[in-house]
């Protein structure tokens, strides 16, 4: 576990810069008080901020509290899946573009119980706490852009797999919350229950349109979501598993450090993403079919890449979404910005590394013609 600790004095990037005391006191309690003496500013900073964020959470559910509860969620969501670093936010932006989509962004996930109140203000206000590209990939990023609503049930609810970035050594307990299939009906029900809180606040935000949603850990939670709500619409985005194991390790290692409140294990790391990508497909595998007919549509990173706005089409097209060419202006016009975007390059994995990825990826290996 020796080793420097990189972005040690960091207090930026950190989404548990938006939990309420109470959330903030039941997560410290439920891992023992374990913060490591190198992070106990990072605990200090979310401390001082949890006092503020319960003060404008205690606000806003007076003033909102029951439009919320009468808001109907009248659209099926828009989901996109597909494992971490497989694209599953550039589809995510592109998807954006079409206004009579709404989408969560970045403050709103990171503050889910104070943002109708809030948002205003502090996306102007911290806004230095966001850096304007993400640190494994260079996109650009701000308050402002389509996020992964993961985050809101997770420090809504404290039960999700990222809770881990923060309690490393705690990682095997939420580990579990990735796919509920080993976790009790009371966590599953307080998981659901916090992200349609979540979800209804954001329809009141934005009026009745239909929510596009994207978090790569729903890919394993297929089940869950049609049991919410069953005729969502799903789009999987897939990659070449050597590249997403790659990509993968470069977040480990860039935005993970700003997020730690204890010492990590790095020697875990590479067994953490095989584990993990071994557990998001097989559930993904078997909850596939519950899909009904119509309603999913699958493409490859590759072809996002080479043919954005024509996967976009066939994605609409796949799925019933009507409109398209109201939006092809404006999604070509964010495709041309993006035209001097320079991906991350890597180096060819050593043969025993492919020799684990191919073993725990070969059902995707099989499934999509990916070469070894």
């Amino acid at each position: 576990m020796a080793g420097p600790l990189k972005h040690r004095w960091s207090i930026s990037h950190n989404y548990l810069a938006g939990i309420t005391a109470g959330a903030w006191w039941q997560l410290l309690r439920e891992n023992n008080f374990a913060v490591s003496p190198a992070y106990w500013h990072r605990a200090a900073f979310i401390s001082v901020l949890s006092l503020a964020n319960t003060l404008y959470a205690r606000r806003e559910a007076k003033r909102h509290g029951p439009a919320i509860a009468a808001t109907p969620i009248q659209h099926p969501p828009v989901f996109i899946l597909g494992h971490w670093r497989s694209g599953t936010t550039h589809l995510h932006n592109l998807l954006a573009q079409d206004p009579q989509f709404a989408f969560p962004n970045t403050y709103q996930v990171v503050n889910p119980a104070t943002f109708l109140t809030t948002e205003a203000v502090n996306a102007r206000r911290f806004a230095w706490l966001v850096p304007k590209r993400r640190l494994m990939d260079n996109m650009a990023l701000s308050f402002a852009s389509p996020q992964e609503e993961e985050f809101a049930p997770a420090l809504l609810s404290l039960r999700s797999l990222y809770l881990g970035m923060s309690f490393p050594r705690a990682m095997p307990r939420y580990a579990r919350y990735l796919t509920f299939d080993d976790a009790t009906p009371e966590e599953r029900a307080a998981w659901k229950e916090a992200l349609v809180f979540f979800l209804r606040k954001l329809t009141l935000h934005h009026g009745q349109r239909p929510l596009l949603l994207k978090s790569p850990s729903h890919t394993a939670k297929v089940r869950l979501l049609l049991e919410l709500f069953p005729d969502a619409r799903f789009v999987h985005i897939h990659r070449h598993p050597y590249e997403v194991y790659q990509s993968q390790h470069k977040f480990y290692d860039t935005v993970l450090w700003h997020t730690y409140l204890q010492r990590p294990d790095r020697s875990r790391v590479a067994d953490e993403i095989l584990a993990r990508y071994r557990t998001l497909f097989a559930a993904f595998f078997r909850d596939r079919p519950l899909i009904p007919p119509g309603r999913f549509h699958e493409l490859g990173f590759n072809e996002l890449e080479r043919d954005p706005v024509g996967a976009v089409e066939r994605t609409y097209a796949a799925l019933g979404i009507h409109n398209f060419m109201t939006a092809r202006p404006r999604l070509e016009a964010y495709v041309a910005t993006l035209r001097d975007y320079e991906k991350n390059r890597f180096a060819p994995l050593d043969p025993a590394t492919r020799s684990r990825v191919d073993e725990v990826a070969a059902p995707c290996f099989e499934r999509w013609g990916y070469p070894r």
